[in-house]
């Protein structure tokens, strides 16, 4: 069965997108986005060197673009202004590259999402010919509006970035999804493996997530367990799971025959 996740046309075989900060070297970083299995990587364009600096450790002679998506990322972005600066440098290094992640932040404590300044960045990328995949608060009526002014993707997050905290309003989430007509892909917020299958169970089409993994005990032990709790969700999803039935029991076992009966 063909299940790909498409974003902006281009088809994926994970479901998996994964960050590159946090690792304690950039052999560990490789490591682990090999055992995720992830082919989306999003790379903090103010962190992370991918050409600006040179003479520096290069990030994409470990992670080459021919065999990896970048998403440049606008992590540390105040302002809408900021925002859409660090996305014009980010599409001069990496040759044209459309295909972005946009973050607009509140406020450097909660990492929560700026939504009037993630709208109006949204709205400049969008009409500049970028590919916008959108980090943004689990509000379906603002979800609804990223999709509507041209975003490729809505990312809600689950949680606040790097708690670890895992899905706390699973009904807003839900609302997203079933009025969404662009994926959807929780951001933030996972902790470990069983928050990813429960994203994806939930009909998310995907799950990004950086923290989990870098801060993990074993961090490539985690890129993989992550990478088969989005699959185990994800054919959870597509296989329908029983009806919940509160207030009565149905025995798998059979009761005809039983000695008594």
């Amino acid at each position: 069965m063909n299940d790909s996740l498409v974003i902006a046309g281009k088809a994926y075989r994970s479901r998996l997108l994964v960050g590159t900060g946090k690792y304690k070297d950039i052999d560990e970083t490789r490591a682990a986005i090999d055992a995720s299995g992830a082919e989306i990587v999003t790379v903090a364009i103010r962190r992370t060197n991918i050409g600006q600096n040179p003479g520096e450790p290069n990030l994409l002679e470990v992670l080459p673009p021919e065999q990896f998506t970048i998403l440049p990322n606008t992590a540390g972005c105040y302002t809408a202004d900021d925002a859409v600066r660090t996305l014009r440098l980010a599409r001069e290094l990496l040759d044209g590259h459309a295909l972005v992640k946009l973050e607009v932040l509140g406020d450097p404590k909660s990492l929560f999402p700026n939504m009037p300044e993630t709208l109006k960045a949204a709205e400049t990328l969008v009409k500049e010919g970028f590919e916008v995949m959108v980090y943004c608060a689990d509000d379906p009526i603002q979800a609804k509006m990223l999709e509507e002014i041209g975003c490729v993707a809505v990312m809600p997050l689950a949680s606040l970035i790097g708690s670890g905290m895992g899905i706390l309003n699973p009904w807003n989430l839900r609302l997203i999804i079933d009025n969404a007509k662009v994926p959807v892909l929780v951001d933030a917020g996972v902790g470990t493996a069983s928050d990813a299958a429960i994203a994806m169970e939930l009909g998310c089409d995907g799950v990004l997530m950086n923290t989990a993994i870098a801060a993990a005990g074993r961090p490539v032990l985690m890129a993989g367990a992550m990478k088969k709790a989005v699959e185990a969700g994800r054919d959870a999803f597509l296989a329908g799971r029983m009806p919940r039935k509160f207030y009565s029991a149905d025995p798998s076992s059979p009761t005809q025959g039983l000695i008594g009966s």
